[in-house]
């Protein structure tokens, strides 16, 4: 048996194989960041202790940077307490002898899109994740691409406005992450009309005691042909399609997977991206890389954290 664990901002996942790939048991829990890495490690824990046997392999995609060749963690930007914290050692602790593999988690999304989703077949592959935070992972033939330890492909920390003495900057992350963009929904909340449906899903959601993750009602509402909905959907797009453009001129891939809590918003969003990615890249290059939504979804990672249990150099 083989597992796939993800540590999110938001969620963790374990997932369990039956070596040949296909899932055979998910667990899903909901990070408390106040628990902090801590909290984390013991609901894995739990769960690793209720499986039938321990795991032969364990593969992990972690929200945020790692040194990918010793498995430490270098920080997570949503949850405290995981700074140069050893996962691999921790790991083997739990399950000894299993083989061990730590990596990003935007890094393993790629390669899981590229292997078992919708960029199987493509041989340059990025892949932006669009949650509680954004980051990027690229794969040229089958293969995760590694620059300097503790990371590499971070178009969600790309400046849109650099830091100065007068003000600390904004990144691309701190606008269109589900965070930024759920913020942003609520400030705009008091100014729409009561008819909006933007805001009518939004309350609605509120008396219910559901409140957070106000982006996810950005589709039915442009559906409804609001119009804020879909001005804030060509925004996100625009701010996208921007930091998209960097990776373009960079590294000029066959194919970007948009893929995170965000990217539910669907096929407006892939539209809004591909339109403004058209004005941000050189009319030299031709032709721009096909982009495309997710196909895994959540499993993205999960998956993605399997394959890299599997030939991987």
């Amino acid at each position: 048996m083989n597992l796939g664990i993800e540590t999110g901002g938001t969620k963790l996942q374990l997932v369990t194989d039956n070596m040949t790939g296909q899932l055979t048991q998910r667990f899903r829990y909901t990070v408390d960041p106040t628990q902090g890495a801590a909290g984390i490690l013991a609901q894995i824990e739990t769960t690793v202790r209720q499986l039938p046997e321990l795991p032969q392999a364990i593969g992990v995609g972690f929200g945020g940077p790692v040194d990918w060749q010793s498995g430490r963690i270098a920080a997570s930007h949503q949850v405290g307490g995981w700074s140069d914290f050893d996962l691999t050692d921790w790991l083997h602790d739990l399950a000894p002898g299993a083989l061990i593999r730590v990596e990003n988690d935007a890094n393993v999304a790629a390669l899981g899109e590229a292997r078992q989703g919708v960029a199987k077949g493509f041989g340059t592959v990025f892949y932006m994740t669009l949650g509680s935070g954004v980051g990027g992972g690229l794969v040229v033939n089958q293969h995760i691409y590694h620059g300097a330890v503790p990371g590499e492909a971070e178009v969600g920390h790309l400046w849109l406005v650099p830091p100065s003495a007068d003000s600390p900057g904004q990144t691309i992350e701190q606008t269109v992450s589900g965070w930024a963009v759920d913020k942003q929904i609520r400030e705009l909340l008091p100014q729409l009309p009561p008819d909006s449906a933007l805001r009518l899903a939004v309350q609605q959601a509120h008396g219910q005691g559901l409140a957070g993750g106000e982006a996810r009602f950005l589709h039915q509402a442009y559906e409804a042909s609001d119009p804020v909905a879909r001005m804030l959907i060509e925004q996100v797009g625009s701010v996208i399609a921007l930091g998209l453009s960097h990776v373009v001129h960079l590294f000029h891939p066959d194919v970007i997977v948009l893929g995170g809590g965000l990217s539910l918003i669907g096929e407006p969003l892939r539209a809004a991206v591909r339109q403004a990615l058209l004005r941000y890249v050189m009319p030299s290059f031709g032709n721009l890389p096909v982009i495309l939504l997710s196909k895994l979804g959540e499993d993205a990672v999960p998956v993605g954290a399997l394959e890299l249990l599997m030939n991987v150099k």
